[in-house]
């Protein structure tokens, strides 16, 4: 019984890697509807396992990008920290609200990430990037550093606010609320939106799997194989993500992401349905 469960673990596991590795951040959402379907979790219960898979993830991801000086550590620090502090009032709402609503909100997350990624695939969040509008947050040419000032401030804090809650709530990495973010908010390259969005992940991720562990909220016994698969999938899949065209692998997410979150909204509105 606990080798099916950990060879279950593992296959989901390395799912959610190839398709993070494949389309970047936002795959990691699939995390959660994943161990909700293929080993029947409660929604609280897959969100603890699937923030450590993404974290780790997230992690390698921004040590790399580290590597290459692309990650805005400061910019990505101020963030963490709002959503450090924000995190575990998501874990709170998440182990207190029944699973049936809390179904029925990531189905509509998940949905509106399929609608951008399906938009980003199409071209046309391309031209919806600001072209005269000045960001909050800019470089300045001189150091190669954002200029901190109190707009660039309240648009950093707001967005790690968001994530923060996400992430405990729904177990999510954030990324799908991040990256957006960081392009209406700075004119930074996309390579380090990317990489600073994943220093983010790694470092709100990490508190939120504390506090599960804290709590006993998270078992290792799924989390383990899920997590070694993951980052391992994830590995592989950008190993081939070049051999592929990017806009149809958005494409194929996103019709992906719409039919689970469907499935989701299914899910939770049965269960509604059920109790009434």
């Amino acid at each position: 019984m606990i080798a099916t469960v950990w060879a279950a673990s593992a296959a989901l596991g390395g799912c959610v890697g190839l398709i993070l590795g494949l389309t970047g951040a936002g795959g990691a959402i699939m995390a959660v509807p994943l161990l909700v379907f293929g080993l029947h979790l409660q929604l609280a219960q897959a969100a603890p396992i699937a923030l450590l898979a993404v974290g780790l993830s997230a992690a390698l991801g921004a040590v790399l990008g580290l590597r290459k000086g692309q990650v805005r550590y400061r910019a990505a620090g101020f963030m963490a920290l709002t959503g450090i502090i924000v995190s575990p009032l998501g874990l709170w709402a998440a182990r207190r609200l029944p699973n049936a609503p809390l179904s029925i909100v990531f189905a509509g997350v998940l949905g509106l990430v399929a609608w951008r990624m399906w938009r980003q695939g199409a071209g046309a969040a391309a031209a919806a990037v600001q072209a005269t509008r000045v960001p909050p947050c800019q470089l300045n040419a001189g150091t190669g550093r954002l200029r901190w000032t109190a707009p660039c401030a309240r648009a950093l804090t707001g967005t790690g606010v968001i994530a923060g809650f996400l992430s405990g709530l729904l177990g999510v990495g954030g990324g799908f609320v991040i990256v957006p973010a960081l392009r209406r908010a700075t004119d930074l390259p996309m390579q380090a939106i990317v990489a600073t969005s994943l220093g983010v992940i790694a470092l709100v991720s990490a508190s939120g799997v504390v506090a599960a562990t804290a709590g006993g909220h998270l078992d290792w016994a799924i989390a383990a194989p899920f997590t070694a698969a993951a980052v391992l999938g994830m590995l592989a899949g950008r190993a081939v993500a070049d051999r592929f065209a990017p806009r149809r692998l958005q494409q194929g997410f996103a019709l992906f992401a719409a039919v689970v979150a469907a499935a989701m909204l299914a899910k939770g509105v049965m269960a509604l349905a059920a109790y009434s």
